[in-house]
């Protein structure tokens, strides 16, 4: 089989056109058009059909994909093994993590990261969880980080740090004065939630639900800088992580309660591909996570500096 056919065929497939396909392998659309018909006259079937402006693959094309596919994958992780032996403690890592993990959490670890190893070079997307989740099964990725537990064959699972949830008020709200509060008191009162779908807010949702609490929804958001702003304006208070609220509370901007008993509580979570090959860049960086994980967060959260209204 020629192998740059098959290369022609799958971009074809992945990027849904030979336009793109030819981009993506820096050769002309007429090369890769001839290649892929080089590549059905050599074996006699039809491999792609045109759907408008998308190539589509047959029954046949869909099973040379998944072929294609499985021998890409290592391909590439044979260049990254063989990499590392030319380089190293050099090379690169590619992270995609969930928007809590990846703005407040992940910039402090590859900060200590960095300093430790300043030849790896680190590229992080900030994408919704479910994103993370898929482009690390399609190994579009070294590893990446999510809010909830995942169960998937491809997929190792690993918990890294546990959070818990605050109610934050502006230093104007009645709660400002407490430094706990009764569950109880949230009836009724004005929330801003995180969008439908997030783990926040299917842990707020059973929250509420189990403990029959009605509350009445000012505002969704996916944002957690702009709940904290809403939060700030008086729209109404909200339930976030508590490590998210850190830097309000210290300017006396937001106050940050806990609740009283129970907890509520959130996990995150490291994923990789289970087949994905562990690149001493990659062990490196895991070793450095578990590092920080067990040292910094193994035990309960230090209680919230606790500030007056103003």
């Amino acid at each position: 089989m020629n192998f740059n056919q098959l290369k022609a065929f799958y971009y074809a497939v992945k990027f849904g056109s030979y336009g793109a396909a030819a981009q993506a392998l820096y050769i002309t659309q007429p090369a890769v058009t001839k290649q892929i018909q080089q590549l059905q006259a050599t074996y006699g079937v039809k491999l792609l059909n045109r759907f408008g402006k998308k190539m589509v693959p047959t029954d046949a094309g869909e099973v040379l994909f998944e072929y294609a596919d499985r021998i890409f994958q290592i391909e590439n992780q044979l260049e990254e093994s063989l990499r590392d032996f030319q380089q190293r403690h050099s090379g690169r890592l590619r992270i995609h993590a969930g928007e809590s993990f990846g703005a407040y959490y992940l910039p402090f670890i590859i900060n200590l990261f960095r300093k430790k190893y300043p030849k790896i070079h680190i590229s992080v997307n900030i994408l919704p969880n479910q994103e993370v989740i898929e482009n690390t099964v399609k190994l579009e990725n070294d590893l990446g980080f999510i809010s909830y537990p995942v169960d998937h064959k491809k997929l190792v699972v690993q918990e890294v740090l546990e959070d818990r949830l605050v109610l934050i008020v502006p230093l104007s709200h009645p709660f400002a004065r407490k430094k706990t509060l009764d569950l109880r008191k949230l009836d009724g009162q004005a929330l801003i939630m995180h969008e439908k779908g997030s783990a926040t807010r299917e842990i707020v949702d059973q929250f509420l639900e189990r403990h029959h609490i009605s509350v009445f929804i000012t505002l969704e958001h996916s944002n957690n800088e702009a709940i904290k702003r809403a939060v700030e304006e008086g729209i109404g208070i909200s339930l976030i992580s508590e490590h998210v609220v850190r830097e309000e509370v210290k300017r006396k901007t937001l106050k940050a309660i806990p609740l009283a008993e129970p907890m509520l509580r959130r996990k995150f979570y490291l994923i990789y591909h289970k087949d994905k090959y562990l690149s001493q860049p990659f062990q490196m960086f895991l070793s450095m996570v578990n590092q920080w994980a067990t040292s910094s967060y193994k035990a309960p959260p230090p209680p919230l500096p606790t500030s007056p209204p103003r």
